[in-house]
């Protein structure tokens, strides 16, 4: 790690180190959660992505970094974190074929027809939102931590909302949620989406799931499908071999 001095942020590689991150020490950190979507994404990144709530940038700059044809558009509503974003897509190489949208997903939400400033539609659009509900939890002192990580009511349903307007008709969404949110996220899904496919994932195999991995894709009348375990660490609280070929970013998918 490459500390910048007494200021507030840090340079760390990700994804064993092809990807390198300048993130804000107080904030929120790029972890096992973004590294899941990413997994979960590169099988549909081709043409244009959209990142919702990129933060600095871990997700759709990855997918940048990994898949060199791919443009990318980050949707980031914190000033001081988009500019991080920013900073990384220079940082990567990768500053012609990433665009940054200082806005909040929310409004987008309720956009009417293509929002100003995203351009024509998206085949791939990823998340990590907040998904720690407001009305059951404490927020952290720390704002930009906060905005990170808390949602309010009815948020989930405006982010799935954005990411149906922001997608072409076929196009794939990918997110990953908390166990506990699944009516909800599945009520917003099926008002645009088919072919909802979820993945549990667990940190160990005899623990309960943590986390859902979601891939969906826009428009149609495909079923539900409920795809086995994705399991992070073995009894000796080692990765197993998938889990640790995501986080090193050598995973194609995290579904198959």
């Amino acid at each position: 790690m490459t500390a910048e001095g007494g200021s507030g942020f840090d340079e760390k590689g990700f994804l064993g180190g092809q990807v390198l991150l300048r993130q804000l020490r107080r904030g929120h950190r790029a972890g096992t959660d973004a590294a899941l979507v990413i997994a979960a994404a590169r099988l549909h990144a081709k043409g244009r992505a959209v990142d919702l709530g990129a933060g600095s940038g871990a997700i759709g700059l990855s997918l940048a970094v990994l898949m060199p044809n791919l443009e990318v558009t980050l949707v980031e509503l914190d000033a001081e974190v988009a500019a991080l974003a920013a900073r990384n897509a220079a940082l990567n190489g990768v500053v012609e074929r990433v665009r940054l949208v200082t806005d909040d997903v929310e409004r987008l939400a309720h956009s009417r027809g293509s929002p100003q400033g995203l351009g024509a539609s998206y085949d791939l659009a990823v998340m990590n939102p907040p998904f720690t509900i407001a009305r059951s939890s404490q927020a952290s002192p720390d704002p930009q931590r906060a905005l990170a990580h808390m949602a309010r009511d009815g948020a989930l349903a405006c982010w799935i909302a954005a990411a149906s307007l922001l997608l072409k008709p076929k196009g794939t969404l990918i997110a990953i949620y908390r166990p506990e949110m699944l009516a909800e996220v599945l009520q917003a899904l099926r008002r645009a989406f088919s072919r909802i496919e979820l993945r549990p994932v667990h940190p160990r195999l005899q623990d309960a799931a943590t986390r859902i991995l979601i891939r969906a894709r826009k428009g149609g009348r495909a079923p539900l499908i409920m795809l086995p375990p994705l399991v992070l660490h073995e009894r000796d609280g080692d990765f197993t071999r998938l889990a640790a070929a995501i986080h090193r970013g050598d995973a194609a998918t995290g579904f198959l």
